[in-house]
């Protein structure tokens, strides 16, 4: 747990609105809005709120609400982007400064927080919960003398609120202070005797003043009430591991994990412990759990190390330590231990250099730190790297254990390809947000006559026997034609290419441009169907690729076997001859947005997408899949602003990426 996890309990919204002189409608769109606000139907609410804003671009209310909305999905940059317009539009909404402070500590901005959150007391001194969010910003900045006055004064305010007590305590406890930690702790507990949290806060403290009979009995009442509560079940283990009781500390170690099954922290402390008891494939294996979650990481790589030894697989092992030297230049006890390997493998030279290198660190860390009793942990060679990771106390120290707290991997598909088919869905847009471009809907319209075709990215459905019977029909008028009629196969491939017969829709498509080789849409749709007849072949390899993305937003090509890039080229060829015909086609842009990323090519992918923005401002995908690929590239900020535009255009799993890689990591 980091040191800055704490019990945030947000003051929630104040679900009211000042003197609205708006007509009846517009009253009503509000109480609509702000009831599926009550209601948690966040998605709902900020349609609801784009038809009030659309309706009057002043309405500062309704954006302060679809921020609410948004804030309340996770998406912190789109709420704050709406907290500022509802500024701009009333400089003295105190509100909008607060939640707009809110949103700058969820995503680690806390002097902007700051700064507005002494916006909102100057206009508002006595509105408590300012100095509440306030203390809370102080706490995340780690000034936690501040963060303890703010406390102090929302509770002169609100002295019954039990959670003030428990961060108050927290930031005792930060400095130092267990006494005023423990008292006020024990208040938090008179005003709410249920809460498992305070519970297994006050037996962390009793952990740290070695009284660990009081400790257990607070971890077992924290279970008690709350038999998820991975924290108690984790400290639990420490004290049993400390008590000799490696069993029942391994039994809450595996229950850490059965509630969380990517908390690494726990598996570095699992594999410490199988380490000790001999346990070594076990060991080996939640080592390479850790390293999977937290690849950088040094100290997973020493002790694995010694584990592979004791496996008598040396070499692995020296691979081990020559990552964690990578990783940490100056580790002198990694070289003492690669030489020992290398002399047991024979590389007698190398092992006598890595002992003269470890020995050379160890004297310049001591010169450094003649004035002192300490030697940097890495250079020590007396230090024992086999304790297991405790409390915020050792997140605190300058070592690694940061890396080794909860990171998950998140496999992540961009929206896929539009394309003609039979029996897509219409557009869920209001009219005035449809595509509009003649080209196309003429074409439907010429395709309409054979075939119910529409353009979409969504899956068809459509039954299987009725594409049959369709494809029937256009068979026969094929055969009854006398005429080269490049409809007529462009609606036989379309037919062939849902039915997943992809071969034969690629020839009836290559027959359709013959006829008419200046239809850019029938290669706008075989290049479709290219893409997709690529991922089914390598699937059938079982080595098809998608990009990946940890916590910390770093992207990877991942392959099921092996990393393979898909060739594209046939099908990002097909529409640059679109696009050559027909250069402000905006589907043509956001197809071959999507290829070139599939293909690894990102900053092209990234152009592709803005033009084809440029051309359809509310094509919510290209947004989503942008901002997907700047996630990727580590363009954090800016990808999260376009995935909460998906979101507001009406995309639903934006808040799911939101969730996951917008939020400033606080744990």
């Amino acid at each position: 747990m980091n040191i800055k996890k704490i019990s945030c309990i947000i003051v929630t919204f104040l679900l009211f609105i000042g003197n609205v002189h708006a007509q009846y409608d517009k009253e009503q769109f509000f109480f609509r809005g702000r009831q599926q606000l009550i209601d948690s139907k966040y998605a709902m609410a900020i349609e609801t709120f784009n038809t009030l804003i659309k309706a009057d671009t002043a309405l500062y209310e309704a954006l302060f609400f679809r921020g609410i909305a948004k804030y309340n999905l996770g998406d912190f940059y789109g709420s704050q982007t709406d907290f500022s317009k509802a500024i701009e539009l009333n400089p003295v909404f105190t509100q909008a400064y607060h939640y707009r402070a809110i949103s700058y500590g969820q995503t680690g901005q806390y002097d902007k927080a700051l700064l507005d959150l002494e916006q909102a007391i100057q206009l508002r001194p006595n509105f408590s919960g300012l100095y509440y969010s306030r203390g809370i910003t102080f706490f995340l900045q780690q000034q936690f003398q501040k963060a303890i006055e703010d406390f102090n004064q929302y509770i002169r305010y609100e002295p019954k609120e039990y959670y003030t007590y428990i961060n108050r305590g927290t930031c005792y406890l930060l400095q130092k202070d267990t006494v005023r930690a423990l008292e006020d702790y024990n208040q938090a507990m008179l005003l709410n005797p249920f809460d498992s949290d305070i519970y297994s806060r006050r037996a962390r403290i009793y952990a740290m003043k070695k009284e660990n009979e009081k400790a257990l009995a607070d971890f077992n009442k924290s279970l008690q009430l709350d038999s998820a509560n991975t924290l108690s079940y984790f400290g639990r283990s420490l004290l049993y591991y400390e008590n000799k009781q490696i069993a029942e500390s391994l039994e809450d170690l595996n229950k850490v994990l059965e509630l969380d099954p990517d908390n690494s922290l726990t598996y570095y402390n699992r594999a410490l412990i199988r380490s000790e008891i001999g346990d070594l494939d076990n060991a080996l294996e939640d080592y390479s759990k850790v390293i999977l979650f937290n690849p950088g990481n040094v100290l997973v790589y020493y002790n694995r190390a010694f584990v592979l030894s004791e496996l008598d697989r040396n070499y692995e092992a020296i691979d081990d330590l020559s990552k964690a030297i990578e990783l940490y230049p100056d580790f002198a006890n990694a070289y003492i231990n690669r030489s020992y390997l290398k002399t047991r493998t024979g590389q007698l030279a190398d092992a006598k250099k890595d002992y003269e290198t470890a020995q050379q660190k160890i004297k310049e860390f001591r010169i450094k730190f003649a004035d002192s009793t300490y030697v940097d942990d890495f250079a020590d060679t007396s230090k024992q790297y086999n304790k297991l990771l405790a409390f915020d106390a050792d997140f605190s120290k300058k070592n690694f254990a940061q890396d080794l707290l909860t990171s998950r991997r998140v496999d992540i598909t961009i929206k896929p390809l539009f394309k003609f088919a039979v029996g897509v869905p219409s557009s869920k847009l209001p009219l005035n947000k449809q595509y509009f471009y003649p080209k196309l809907d003429e074409f439907i319209k010429q395709a309409g006559e054979l075939l119910a075709i529409n353009i979409s990215n969504s899956e068809p459905k459509s039954n299987t026997t009725e594409l049959i019977k369709f494809d029937s029909t256009v068979n026969e008028r094929i055969a009854q034609s006398n005429k080269e009629n490049s409809m007529l196969y462009f609606g036989k491939a379309v037919l062939q290419g849902q039915l997943q017969q992809y071969t034969s829709a690629m020839n009836y498509y290559t027959q359709a441009i013959e006829f008419d080789h200046l239809n850019p849409f029938l290669y706008f749709n075989r290049s479709a169907i290219n893409s997709e007849m690529t991922d089914f072949v390598s699937s059938i390899d079982n080595s098809i690729q998608s990009i990946v993305l940890d916590n910390s937003g770093i992207g990877k090509a991942k392959a099921k076997q092996e990393i393979k890039i898909l060739n594209y080229s046939d099908a990002i060829n097909d529409l640059n001859k679109v696009l050559k015909l027909m250069p402000d086609f905006a589907y043509a842009y956001y197809n071959r947005g999507n290829l070139n990323c599939l293909s690894q090519q990102m900053p092209e992918a990234i152009n592709d997408y803005t033009k084809a923005i440029e051309l359809y401002p509310y094509l919510a995908e290209a947004y989503f899949n942008r901002g997907l690929v700047l996630i990727y590239l580590k363009d954090t900020e800016k990808g999260c602003m376009d995935v909460s535009k998906s979101g507001e255009l009406g995309i639903e799993d934006a808040y799911a990426i939101i969730r996951k890689f917008c939020k400033h990591d606080n744990n």
